[in-house]
């Protein structure tokens, strides 16, 4: 296959609401689209860096300037999906810009091949079933009106951002108010240290599913101290880059747990390794989130059918996060999404609605 040019598109949506974490509140999205074309086809990729360096060192700006001084150049003049990994492997890091640019290769792969991100990925499901991610509130009565909306339309897991001085109350109060049936899971975006061990394992009185990246992305080490003093299993979320950091984090017995999150490990390819290295250790996967536009949720959608992933993940509906989607929005029927079965991704982009919402385009010929 051969690129002929790629477009970066940047595009603003704002949010239905703020998302706060540990590290920040969102209150919209800039986000970088890739568009690689072909003579036989085009195809996306959704780069999922935020605005600011705060979940990972890269940032959108950033990404957007590697890709165009770095990676593009990089590529061989004619390549498949599989070749990009190897292609830009001497360029340290930059894994969101680097899977953006792989997604929208594969993509592009796919469409012309008539064959689906699902199929080609090995989907063993038609449908996922959905978690949601629910952001630090300014007080419980809202956190449980906001849990009580999302178990209203039928979520099925429910997962709650928390931070020092916002953990154990919150938690403690959704249990009270919803109950032990509820699937709950917590994420500290790294918050803590090793210190606050005792105050984590209060958490083990709620039967949590998991505890997500309780310590720093950079410490297997003292997460694995951490497991041993907690009853809640711990996943890991930033500490995971590479199949290499997740065979090390099973090595040292730092989780039991994996979230993958394709954005942050570079690419589906990736992800995929991932998850059959897991599924072969005993390890449980589930597929993270990043806010994506329907684009980047359609390929979530579609890792998120592979077998080992058996809990839950953060692929909610489009309107979790946006009152107008990019593509045909994403609905949750009975707490599952449709795993799209359209050649590449299976969705495109609506034109109107992508023009209105993109602030910059700048075509690149290769």
């Amino acid at each position: 296959m051969k690129i002929t040019g790629v477009e970066l598109r940047r595009i603003a949506m704002p949010l239905v609401a703020p998302f706060r974490t540990s590290f920040g509140t969102e209150t919209s999205r800039d986000v970088l689209l890739v568009r690689v074309v072909t003579p036989d086809a085009e195809g996306w990729g959704e780069c999922v860096a935020m605005s600011e360096p705060l979940y990972s060192s890269e940032y959108v700006d950033g990404a957007a300037e590697v890709i165009r001084r770095f990676l593009l150049p990089a590529l061989p003049k004619s390549l498949d999906a599989n070749d990009v990994a190897r292609a830009l492997e001497p360029i340290k890091g930059h894994r969101m810009a680097k899977a953006a640019v792989e997604t929208a290769v594969l993509d592009a792969q796919l469409r012309a091949a008539g064959e689906s991100f699902g199929r080609f990925l090995g989907a063993a499901r038609s449908r996922v079933p959905c978690g949601v991610s629910v952001g630090i509130m300014d007080s419980i009565p809202q956190l449980l009106d906001a849990v009580g909306g999302y178990l209203d339309e039928g979520y099925v897991r429910i997962k709650l951002k928390i931070e020092p001085g916002w953990d154990v109350e919150p938690v403690r109060a959704v249990r009270e108010r919803f109950g032990d049936d509820v699937l709950l899971q917590v994420d500290a975006n790294a918050a803590y240290s090793l210190t606050d061990a005792p105050r984590l394992a209060r958490l083990d009185a709620f039967d949590l599913l998991l505890i997500e990246q309780p310590l720093a992305n950079d410490d297997l080490v003292q997460h694995a101290k951490l497991a041993t003093r907690l009853r809640t299993p711990i996943c890991l979320d930033e500490s995971i880059e590479s199949a290499e950091h997740a065979a090390a984090a099973i090595a040292l017995g730092s989780c039991s747990i994996v979230n993958i999150k394709p954005g942050r490990i570079g690419g589906y390819l990736e992800a995929r390794r991932i998850h059959d290295l897991c599924r072969a250790n005993g390890i449980a996967v589930w597929c993270g989130g990043m806010l994506e536009t329907g684009l980047g949720r359609a390929a979530n959608v579609a890792l998120a059918a592979l077998p080992g992933f058996t809990l839950p993940g953060d692929t909610s509906g489009s309107r979790r996060y946006y009152a107008t989607d990019v593509t045909e929005p994403f609905e949750l029927v009975d707490g599952h999404l449709e795993v799209p079965a359209g050649p590449g991704l299976g969705v495109e982009p609506i034109p109107s609605v992508l023009d209105e919402v993109t602030t910059s385009t700048e075509w690149i010929t290769l």
